[in-house]
């Protein structure tokens, strides 16, 4: 008890091993967000994809990239445990980032338009961005999973623990997009791509250091059947031929964006099957209201994240092509604007906890936070439709979309701490995972709905660049005041809601705001 005691406070009073995971994630955050930043610039420019196949193709990774966590959740708790699937997660992100790191040939485009790109780059790039999904899958959920294991039941010291660990994540966030960004820009995409990839290895190699400070924690439930032999191989070996194998899979689809719509249309279509039978068979009134509640709060978050993530498709490409980004001499890196909601996130965070506190009994119940959200991301497209309007015939000056970063992040801070909680606390206890796989599956939908939506934007280039400022101005004003009504619209809805959705709660909404 006494080295127990001594373990669990060297880290701001938490157990040392929130350190390893602090750092760990800090790192793969680094690589996931650093290479997420370059990732449009690098399609636009360098192999001259055009404005639409670029945002499918972002739509259709970030779609599996959410999408995957909720298969590796499941293998890490029935099987791996989460310490290897953790390591083995980050094995795959670092060989995936290394693949970025060879850019290939750059594409060329003759007199005529015809573009000649280098297709074995291309494959090699496509094959990266599948190890790099299998990674994250493995990674992504099981490291939070972990952190949680580090609490015992009733610990009051696991909300600030998590506090501390998504600090770690933004941190990741904020350095990748200023320096991977400055870095692919300055001295090349191969430049910027090796740095996530530096950065993930260092992620894997603190891990893997820390593991005798997780005393136990994250082992396998079943090491006995990883032991055991299937087809002439461990169990445990087996579950990673199988997962590396299925790279072969994100490989076509990723490449292949209907393929990817069609799959998320039949997963939504099944999973909304399911709680509606669920509901009907297996739960009393107050149960079958609570999963409603929480049902119709994952379908508002769709609407919010599909919004929400324009910022590394449509808002990049604007960042680029449309705003004065010269401030004193010196320009700033169009991807570099990313960093501003990390930023935001940590100066605000602990703002917003505070103010939930002091509010006390007046503190807005989850669904009017839910339309605060959808209502301040829609005001951040308004911030940047009156900044193209004030521009006249020239570029619109960087306030406006820092102003947009700082509404969205609001807005972001109004949703997303108490959605995963809301999960937990509505669902019915057979079915929190399922319920859980549902919140990501709904994720990964705004992902892809994202990029279609960032198509209303799409601009004519030649070799990567816009060659007419205004046309792609009003191509971006018609996107962004389309987002504009968007997000008010269904905020306002979302709010004249609100009174029934907190009804269905049946007093959980109280314990969420707490």
């Amino acid at each position: 008890m006494t080295n127990d005691s001594s373990n669990k406070k060297d880290f701001f009073g938490h157990p040392r091993a929130l350190f390893i995971l602090f750092f760990t994630e800090m790192w793969e955050r680094f690589s996931f967000y650093g290479m997420k930043a370059l990732l449009i610039f690098y399609l636009t420019r360098y192999h001259l994809f055009s404005d639409t196949s670029g945002n499918l193709l972002i739509g259709s990774y970030a779609a599996l990239v959410y999408a995957v966590p909720v298969i590796g959740g499941f293998i890490a708790d029935r099987y791996l445990g989460f310490r290897k699937a953790i390591v083995f997660g980050g094995i795959m992100l670092v060989l995936g980032h290394l693949g970025m790191a060879y850019e290939g040939n750059a594409a060329t485009q003759s007199v005529t338009g015809e573009i000649t790109r280098d297709d074995v780059a291309l494959q090699i790039f496509y094959f990266s961005l599948s190890l790099i999904i299998v990674g994250v899958g493995f990674l992504k959920a099981n490291i939070s999973s972990l952190v949680g294991e580090l609490y015992q039941v009733g610990d009051k010291r696991r909300d600030s623990g998590f506090t501390l660990f998504y600090m770690g994540i933004n941190l990741g966030s904020f350095l990748a997009t200023i320096i991977c960004v400055w870095l692919g820009e300055t001295y090349g995409w191969s430049y910027g791509f090796g740095a996530a990839g530096v950065g993930m290895f260092f992620g894997l190699l603190t891990f893997i250091s820390g593991r005798k400070l997780l005393m136990g924690k994250g082992e396998s439930k079943v090491p006995e059947l990883l032991e055991k032999k299937s087809f002439g191989f461990k169990n445990e070996w087996l579950i990673y031929i199988i997962s590396v194998s299925s790279a072969l899979i994100f490989w076509q689809m990723v490449q292949r964006h209907e393929v990817v719509s069609y799959s998320l249309m039949i997963a939504g279509a099944v999973s909304f099957v399911y709680i509606i039978y669920y509901s009907i068979t297996q739960l009393d009134k107050k149960a079958r209201e609570q999963l409603i509640a929480l049902t119709i709060l994952i379908v508002f978050t769709v609407i919010f994240w599909a919004l929400f993530e324009q910022a590394y498709t449509s808002l990049n490409l604007f960042a680029d092509r449309i705003l004065d980004r010269t401030i004193f001499g010196y320009t700033i890196s169009a991807g570099q604007f990313l960093s501003f909601n990390a930023l935001f996130i940590i100066l605000l965070a602990p703002v917003f906890a505070w103010l939930w506190v002091q509010l006390g009994k007046f503190n807005p119940n989850t669904a009017v936070k839910f339309s605060m959200a959808l209502l301040l991301v829609g005001l951040g497209f308004g911030s940047l439709v009156l900044g193209i309007n004030l521009s006249g015939l020239g570029k619109v000056a960087m306030i406006w979309l820092i102003l947009t970063y700082f509404l969205h992040t609001c807005g972001e801070l109004c949703l997303s701490p108490v959605g995963l909680s809301a999960v937990t606390k509505l669902s019915p206890v057979k079915i929190v995972g399922f319920m859980m796989g549902v919140w990501f599956l709904a994720t990964a939908s705004s992902e892809f709905i994202a990029s279609i939506l960032a198509n209303i934007a799409s601009v004519d280039t030649s070799n990567g660049t816009a060659p007419d400022l205004n046309l792609a101005k009003q191509s971006y004003l018609t996107l962004f005041e389309y987002l504009f009504y968007t997000g008010l619209g269904f905020g306002i809805v979302l709010l004249a809601l609100s009174p029934v959705i907190k009804k269905l709660m049946h007093g959980v909404d109280k314990e969420l705001n707490n």
